[in-house]
C-alpha cells in the first residue's frame, strides 16, 4: 500500500494562458520521479498526474495525500526538499503549502465560472474549437523538424552556434536560418542565450551525427513521406498514389530500411516473445529489410536458421546490418520478388512484418497461398501489421496509415482481423488468432495443417 499519493497538475492550455504546464509542472513531475527512485521511495509514493484543478495563477501546483497538503508555486529546486523534510521525514514545508483553504476554493469556482462563460462565448461566436485548431495546425511543427532534419540543422548548431554560422554549415540563407531557429527554440528543441543556439539534451541524443542513439536517418524517411502526403487531395480524386522522383534513389532506401529500423526495435524481442522458438528451425523473413526481427530470433536460439528474402537493392543493406549484429552464421539473405519468386520449401515459420499493408487484397491473398506451400506439416505464418477495426473507422494509427497507402502504393491499405483471418483460412491454414501486442500493431497467426 502506498504511504503517500502525489498530485501534479499537467494540463495544458493555449498559448500565453496561465497553467501549471506553463509554469514548469512537467519539469517538477519529472524532478519527483528521479528524486523518489533515487532516495528509494517510489515503491511507496504514488505519482500521477491530473487535469486542471483551477488554480492555473498559482501553478504548479502539487497535493499530497492521505496529508491534504497542496503546495504552489513548487520548483524544480523545491523537489529535493519536499521528497527528503515531508515525504521522508514526515515535516511538510510550510513555506510552499497554500494554507488558506477558502482562497483556495474561492480561486477554483472562479476559474470554472469563467471557463463556462468564456466556453458560452466562443460558441456563441461560432470560433473553431481547439481541438480542431490544433489538428488542423499541426502540420507546422512537424514541417519545421523535418526542414531541421534535411538540412541536418542541429549537427551544424551542436554545443553552440549563432544563426549565421549555422546557416554557412547548412549551405542555407542566415536570415531564413534565424527564424527556423528561433521556431526550435519556441518547440522546446533548442536552447538560446543571447545569440547563440544550442542543442537540448534531447535533440543532440536523436538528432544529430555521432550521435549513438540518432534516428536523423530513419526520420528522413518521414519527411519524404511527407511529401506525398501534400498530395493526398489529388490522391483521393483520383485513387492513385502520388509520384515522387527520387523515391527508387539509393539514399531513399537506405532511409527506409533504417526508419523500419527504429521503428521495430522495440517490437522485434515482443514478437519473439510472443512467438517463441519452440520447435522452430528455419524462419523464412520475407521483406526483412534491415532483418531486425531474424536478428532477435537468432539471437534467442542459437540452433535456428533464419533466411531473408528482399528486394535486391536492399539486400546489400540487410547484410550490413547482419554483419554488425555478429549473426551471419544463423542469417542467410537472399534477393527477390515475394509475388514472383520462388519462396523455397522446408521452413517451420514464415514471417510478414509490415508487409501486407503494401499491397492489395488479392496480392496478399496469393502471397498467404504461396507461403503455405513453403512452410512443413505444422508450420505457421505471422503477419504483424496495423489491424483495423471491422469497419475500419479506428483504431486512429491504422485508419490514418492506410492514407500513408494511398498516397505511397499501387493497391495497399491497412485491413481488418477478418480480411486477414480469411485470406488465411482461404490459403489453406487452421486455428488463425490474434496477438495483440504493446504499440500499434498486432500478431495474426496461422497453423499449416
Amino acid at each position: 500500500m502506498f504511504r503517500f499519493h502525489l498530485i501534479v497538475c499537467t494540463q495544458q492550455k493555449p498559448e500565453g494562458v496561465s497553467s501549471c504546464f506553463a509554469a514548469g509542472s512537467l519539469a517538477v513531475l519529472e524532478r519527483l520521479d528521479q528524486e523518489l527512485q533515487a532516495r528509494g521511495l517510489a515503491r511507496e509514493v504514488q505519482l500521477t498526474t491530473s487535469g486542471c484543478l483551477g488554480l492555473c495563477e498559482e501553478g504548479p501546483i502539487l497535493v499530497v495525500y492521505p496529508d491534504g497538503v497542496w503546495y504552489r508555486r513548487v520548483q524544480i529546486a523545491d523537489v529535493a526538499e519536499i521528497v527528503e523534510s515531508h515525504l521522508g521525514g514526515g515535516r511538510p514545508v510550510e513555506r510552499l503549502i497554500w494554507t488558506d483553504a477558502d482562497a483556495r476554493q474561492a480561486m477554483s469556482l472562479e476559474h470554472a465560472e469563467r471557463f463556462r462563460a468564456a466556453a458560452a462565448a466562443r460558441d456563441k461566436a461560432g470560433t473553431l474549437p481547439d481541438r480542431l485548431n490544433q489538428m488542423i495546425r499541426g502540420y507546422m511543427p512537424s514541417r519545421s523538424i523535418f526542414t531541421a532534419l534535411e538540412l541536418d540543422l542541429f549537427s551544424a548548431v551542436g554545443n553552440g552556434a549563432t544563426a549565421e554560422e549555422a546557416a554557412v554549415a547548412i549551405h542555407a540563407d542566415a536570415r531564413a536560418t534565424a527564424m527556423l531557429l528561433n521556431a526550435l527554440v519556441a518547440l522546446g528543441l533548442l536552447e538560446k542565450d543571447g545569440n547563440i543556439f544550442r542543442d537540448t539534451l534531447e535533440t543532440a541524443r536523436y538528432f544529430t551525427r555521432g550521435s549513438r542513439d540518432n534516428h536523423r536517418d530513419g526520420l528522413l524517411h518521414i519527411a519524404n513521406i511527407w511529401h506525398r502526403w501534400s498530395g493526398l487531395t489529388e490522391a483521393v480524386r483520383t485513387g492513385a498514389s502520388i509520384p515522387i522522383e527520387r523515391a527508387s534513389s539509393p539514399e531513399w532506401t537506405e532511409q527506409f530500411i533504417a526508419s523500419m529500423q527504429y521503428n521495430a526495435s522495440e517490437r522485434a524481442p515482443a514478437v519473439v516473445e510472443a512467438i517463441g522458438t519452440a520447435g522452430v528451425r528455419r524462419i523464412l523473413d520475407l521483406g526483412g529489410g534491415s532483418g531486425i526481427y531474424s536478428i532477435a530470433f537468432a539471437k534467442a536460439s542459437s540452433g535456428l536458421r533464419c533466411e531473408i528474402f528482399d528486394l535486391p537493392e536492399v539486400v546489400p543493406l540487410t547484410a550490413g546490418y547482419i554483419e554488425r549484429a555478429g549473426v551471419a552464421s544463423q542469417v542467410a539473405i537472399r534477393a527477390g520478388d515475394m509475388l514472383q519468386d520462388d519462396l523455397g520449401s522446408g521452413f517451420d515459420l514464415a514471417l510478414l512484418n509490415a508487409i501486407c499493408h503494401m499491397f492489395s487484397a488479392e496480392q496478399n491473398l496469393q502471397l498467404f497461398r504461396r507461403i503455405r506451400r513453403a512452410l512443413v506439416s505444422g508450420g505457421r505464418l505471422v503477419v504483424q501489421d496495423f489491424i483495423l477495426n471491422p469497419d475500419k473507422s479506428g483504431p486512429l494509427h491504422a485508419a490514418l496509415f492506410t492514407l500513408n497507402m494511398l498516397v505511397g502504393t499501387a493497391a495497399g491499405a491497412c485491413y481488418s482481423e477478418p480480411e486477414f483471418t480469411s485470406w488465411m483460412t482461404s490459403a489453406g491454414f487452421t486455428h488463425v488468432r490474434r496477438i495483440n501486442l504493446p504499440g500499434p500493431s498486432d500478431l495474426i497467426v496461422g497453423h499449416a495443417p
